[in-house]
């Protein structure tokens, strides 16, 4: 099938030819039919698949079709996702395919203030997306309208239930009309996700183009035995093999993401963190200069392994392994992208095998074992001196030392890693931090799949254990602000 034979309208297929598309992927080939029919689509399919085309091209056919004038505040078509980066990168799609068209596209989520997004929703717009959070926030506030939406689509719905979304989809979908077409895609066709079609889709037509959890067949996977003390060594050395050009390293949590960069810093291998505690601005300047060449190794929790289009990436490190093992699965789908070949690399402490076990359960596989290079004790040597003299590289986050504190009454002088929560617990959000509020909505803890608010205390509410909310500060006999409840 080539895209001419979808009869795409003519502004649609002149943006596809400049961008030299001729063939669909499978799961557009799959999809884009019954959608352009006017049919409901549950779509299954593994990230990098082509999952934006395959609703972004028939909801622009339809709209090219049927032109109407915009109504203030009001959008006809709403697309929602888990995260910002992956709501910008769709928006961008729609602009691109797009491109010949008289077409308003609008993208909205947290982190950033918000009158610039109320502006650009003012007069109407034709394609809107959004993380839930954020768009909730521009309904209550009446900078949007929900209530003339023609199209709806929920992209990574699976991960949108992991990060708790799920009462916010409830409460959006309550304010849109019943008559409208939807369409849902996912990586995993989890019970929830099921629940999900049945109760927002009608008839929909189920395209799936492979089964779940199979990784991408050209990226070469191999995971190295190490300890976790002496990982930072044997990573530093890999990054600075030439034939590394672009690199993700992934980590289970922010301060883990943070603290990696220090220490690479050390070894004068320069690295940006991308996570859910960086302001908007700091993750937009990491991604740009990623994408653009300028920076080559970005460290990452998995807040970057869904969604995100970067095809020049030529290795995916698992510095730790995801406790969740579909994870792995999306983590190292961010190379091999494009038709290019990808090398993926696990660094699995004694601790950790349990979780490669499942992760080779879950691929059908077994990873390659790989040796420790021969002069590995050298290199672990130096990497202790390096870090040892620099003191920056040396110590925990600011957020660790902070919470290590508040645990042990304010006496500095034990170790701070000894008492953080094992997954990396951050801080609450100091009242009045940019995007404080609307940073846990999006994101929730790193790797950790958010309790609903009727399974307990809401999502970004009070940690368990803590009455009245005392974090460090408050331990330390600051005053809360009455912005910070």
């Amino acid at each position: 099938m080539n895209f001419s034979d979808l009869a795409l309208a003519e502004p649609i297929a002149r943006a596809l030819n400049e961008k030299g598309y001729a063939a669909p992927s499978s799961i557009q080939a799959a999809a884009i039919p019954p959608a352009l029919a006017g049919h409901d689509v549950l779509g299954l399919a593994q990230t990098g698949t082509g999952k934006t085309a395959a609703f972004a091209l028939p909801m622009l056919h339809r709209l090219a079709a049927d032109p109407k004038h915009r109504i203030k505040m009001n959008t006809r078509a709403l697309v929602l996702a888990p995260t910002r980066e992956l709501a910008s990168q769709i928006a961008a799609s729609f602009q691109a395919y797009g491109k010949f068209m008289r077409l308003s596209v609008a993208v909205v989520f947290g982190g950033v203030p918000i009158g610039r997004q109320e502006r650009a929703l003012a007069p109407g717009v034709d394609v809107l997306v959004a993380t839930p959070g954020r768009l909730l926030d521009l309904v209550m506030k009446g900078a949007c309208d929900l209530g003339r939406v023609e199209m709806l689509v929920l992209d990574e719905c699976d991960q949108m239930l992991d990060l708790g979304f799920i009462h916010d989809l409830k409460r959006i979908t309550g304010l849109l009309p019943k008559q409208r077409q939807s369409m849902l895609f996912s990586a995993t066709l989890a019970p929830a996700i099921e629940q999900l079609a049945e109760r927002y889709l009608k008839s929909p037509v189920k395209v799936a183009v492979q089964p779940a959890a199979t990784t991408v067949e050209k990226v070469v996977q191999s995971v190295v035995h190490v300890s976790q003390p002496e990982k930072l060594a044997l990573l530093a050395h890999l990054l600075d093999q030439p034939e590394v050009a672009s690199s993700i390293v992934f980590t289970r949590t922010k301060h883990g993401a943070d603290r990696v960069v220090r220490q690479l810093a050390a070894h004068g291998l320069v690295a940006e963190a991308i996570h859910g505690n960086r302001s908007q601005p700091q993750r937009t300047r990491a991604l740009d200069g990623f994408r653009a060449g300028t920076l080559k190794i970005l460290v990452a929790t998995d807040i970057a392994a869904r969604g995100l289009d970067i095809p020049a990436v030529s290795h995916v490190f698992n510095f730790e392994l995801p406790n969740v093992p579909e994870q792995y699965v999306h983590r190292i789908g961010r190379t091999a992208r494009a038709g290019r070949a990808g090398v993926a690399i696990a660094l699995c402490a004694p601790d950790e095998r349990p979780f490669l076990k499942d992760i080779e359960k879950t691929i059908r596989m077994a990873l390659t074992p790989a040796p420790l290079p021969a002069n590995f004790r050298d290199l672990v040597g130096k990497t202790a001196k390096l870090i040892k003299s620099n003191p920056v590289a040396a110590e925990p986050p600011r957020e660790e030392r902070d919470f290590a504190r508040s645990r042990n009454g304010g006496r500095p002088g034990r170790d701070p890693r000894a008492v953080v929560h094992a997954e990396g617990r951050p801080a609450r959000a100091p009242a009045g931090r940019e995007g404080g509020r609307e940073e846990r909505r999006d994101f929730g803890r790193e790797g950790q799949p958010r309790r609903d608010a009727g399974q307990g205390r809401p999502a970004g509410g009070r940690p368990p254990g803590r009455p009245g909310g005392g974090f460090a500060g408050r331990r330390e006999g600051q005053r809360r602000s009455p912005a910070g409840r």
